[in-house]
């Protein structure tokens, strides 16, 4: 990477060295490379340390990894680029120079798997398995307030189908109309309902 960058680069092994070090004051980017999964504890640890220490200065992650749940994680962590190792050296420097110009680089590759793979982004795994995946579906379209017979149109079913559905998931969600749905699930996503079935 240093013989195609026309700036110095500089590595260290831990973001304490780094925050301790001279080079810290005249940092452009900073491209945080990481070995396991981004849920993993000290991951974690070191990106929130990062985030807070570095508001002013664009950060990247450098995984092996191209799931869309990790790329979406980091950009929540406030990364601006997630580079995968995968990706050839001239386009993952190019996609530097646009983080470090205020830009947002996120691998197309990641986003291709989740469109050829709908069902493991499906909205199911946000909602803990109360729902079954056709109630998940149909609790995401109740959120976006979209009407019965659209509801049927997009997920391929009849509309009495769709109001079976809908009935289930108040009762799960002792919720007295479709609004309510609505509301406990946008509450649920955010993180300030918890939700049981």
């Amino acid at each position: 990477m240093r013989a195609h960058c026309q700036d110095r680069v500089v590595t260290y092994p831990t973001v304490d060295r780094w925050l301790g070090s001279k080079d810290y004051e005249n940092t452009s980017i900073v491209v945080y490379s990481i070995g396991r999964k981004l849920t993993d504890a000290a991951i974690e640890e070191e990106i929130a340390l990062l985030t807070h220490s570095t508001e002013d200065i664009p950060m990247a992650l450098l995984s092996d990894d191209e799931d869309l749940d990790d790329i979406v994680e980091a950009l929540d962590h406030g990364a601006r680029g997630y580079i995968t190792t995968s990706l050839p050296l001239k386009i993952a420097v190019e996609a530097l120079r646009l983080v470090q110009a205020g830009g947002v680089y996120v691998p197309a590759s990641g986003l291709m798997a989740a469109k050829r793979a709908p069902d493991e982004a499906s909205p199911q795994r946000f909602y803990n398995g109360i729902f079954t995946a056709r109630q998940a579906a149909v609790v995401e379209a109740l959120r976006r307030g979209k009407a019965n017979k659209i509801i049927a149109y997009e997920l391929n079913m009849r509309e009495s189908t769709v109001k079976v559905h809908v009935r289930s998931i108040m009762k799960k969600l002792k919720a007295k109309n479709r609004t309510e749905v609505a509301f406990l699930a946008n509450g649920f996503l955010n993180g300030d309902v918890q939700l049981s079935g």
